[in-house]
């Protein structure tokens, strides 16, 4: 079931009605059971995946809080509690490479041999990648971690931990919760509250505007074009590479502002996934911004457990490596993946090395750090680094990137941008512009929230007139604007493939 269909729009007030009718006791259970077949509305069988990871991590919380209160020596505790949480990580990480990994596996280990003049034949696995698997695999196995580090208490109850798991605002897509954060929520449901559900339903309003009018607009044109990179090279491309920077960031935070406005109606808060990620000022910058679940969760459970910054620059470097290349692998089984992931990390262990020399041209030439004109070079670069990884991500494969790249840097073409020939790449002049308006908007939000200002808020204080003036023109905007209907084919939200 998507958010941007009929269906959702008809299950969410079902959910939520039930939910605050039924008496407190059960809460639980009406969620869990709403979100189970939220999930199953994809594939059924594949429901089997998410209750193995739930059966796993629970287990393995009851067995470390059982060694925790057992009469055992130090070291021995400490020994007994670290198996249990290898074994937690082994199981739920093996069944996400087979799913995942496997054929990618399979085919580099062939082409290794090959590379030697030795011919294997790997057998290919028909495999459906089950949606959301490689999200609610980490949200499981950062609860073993927790209950291990005494964050969170061992949950006894398993359905209040398969709820946790699978609560279907962010099951598929993310942010990946944390236990002391959604668990403790879950355990304590709040009575209905007008202003909450009035708080959600403006950022599903929000979220539905970045996905169905701003990003599946531009995804048309950045399709037409990375299909065929041949035909259209040189601007064309340099234009639909910094487009998807856009489409991504509308696709996937539009995704997350829609489960925060669903759990928010339900009083459950969700965290903040993005803060106006491409108006940071470096990379480094721009990776706290961006999918802040993840790269809290790569920092917390695999950069601090590898010795961070605690052991020399050289390792502190080695190791901000090793967790971007593993984020990447994380996104998907191809090597265009993972380089864009050693680009980002690559990108932030130069800039640290070029530090002290940046910081001595600064006092050499005197300038401003906080001046707007320096500012907007730092935010520039930023976006110009950050939008040249963005090719590997988009492009199929590895060679396919640097096909694209190749195609792009060789034709000289700048007149196409002013000639009309853009709107012959499956938008009309109309569209074209329509979807430059609302990225103006979206520049505009999110100037707003880097200077702390909650739109939502300003619109909730103003006269009641105004409120539901706003409120149903931006509605009416988004459905006539947005992209629905019956001969419309919705689409996925990206990040459901990873």
């Amino acid at each position: 079931m998507l958010f941007n269909s009929i269906d959702f729009l008809i299950f969410l007030p079902i959910v939520a009605l039930v939910y605050f009718i039924i008496p407190k006791k059960i809460k639980y259970l009406w969620l869990l059971v709403a979100s189970y077949y939220f999930y199953m509305c994809w594939n059924a069988k594949y429901a089997l995946l998410i209750f193995a990871s739930t059966v796993i991590t629970f287990i393995s919380g009851l067995l470390i809080e059982k060694i925790k209160n057992a009469n055992y020596e130090a070291t021995k505790q400490m020994r007994l509690k670290k198996w249990v949480v290898a074994g937690s990580f082994i199981i739920n990480l093996v069944i996400l490479f087979y799913f995942k990994y496997i054929n990618f596996a399979l085919i580099t280990l062939t082409k290794v041999f090959s590379s030697i003049h030795i011919q294997i034949n790997a057998p290919a696995f028909d495999i459906i990648l089950p949606v959301g698997i490689s999200f609610y695999t980490f949200q499981a196995l950062s609860y073993t971690m927790d209950v291990y580090r005494d964050d969170i208490y061992a949950e006894k109850n398993f359905f209040k931990y398969a709820l946790f798991v699978s609560f279907f605002p962010q099951l598929v897509a993310g942010p990946i919760e944390r236990s002391k954060n959604l668990l403790k929520q879950l355990a304590v449901p709040k009575k209905f509250s007008f202003e909450e559900a009035r708080e959600g339903l403006l950022l599903m309003l929000w979220g539905f505007f970045l996905k169905i009018v701003l990003a599946d607009r531009i995804a048309i044109f950045v399709d037409v074009v990375y299909g065929d990179y041949v035909t259209y090279s040189g601007y064309y491309i340099v234009l639909a590479t910094m487009l998807f920077a856009v489409q991504i960031y509308c696709d996937f935070a539009g995704y997350s502002t829609i489960a925060m406005g669903t759990a928010k109606i339900l009083r459950i808060s969700l965290m903040e996934n993005f803060d106006a990620p491409y108006l940071s000022t470096s990379v480094a910058d721009f990776w706290r911004r961006w999918h802040i679940s993840l790269t809290s969760w790569f920092k917390d459970y695999l950069y601090i457990p590898l010795g961070g910054g605690r052991k020399g620059k050289l390792r502190k470097y080695f190791n901000k490596m090793i967790v971007f290349l593993v984020s990447g692998l994380w996104h998907g089984a191809s090597f265009s993946f993972i380089v864009w992931g050693g680009l980002n990390g690559l990108y932030q262990v130069i800039g640290e090395m070029l530090q002290p020399i940046r910081d001595k041209a600064v006092r050499i030439l005197q300038l401003n750090r906080r001046s707007l004109g320096h500012k907007l070079i730092h935010i520039v670069g930023t976006f110009v680094l950050v939008d040249f990884s963005w090719i590997f991500f988009r492009a199929n494969q590895f060679t396919e990137a640097l096909d694209i790249i190749k195609f792009m840097i060789s034709e000289k073409n700048p007149w196409i941008l002013f000639d009309g020939s853009i709107y012959n790449c499956g938008l009309d002049v109309k569209n074209f512009w329509l979807m430059m308006i609302c990225i103006v908007i979206l520049i505009f939000a999110d100037c707003c929230k880097h200077k702390k200002i909650v739109i939502r808020e300003v619109i909730i204080k103003q006269d009641y007139w105004f409120r539901w003036l706003f409120i149903a023109f931006a509605v009416g905007f988004v459905l006539f604007f947005g992209k629905w209907g019956p001969s419309f084919d919705q689409a996925n939200f990206i990040y459901f493939q990873f």
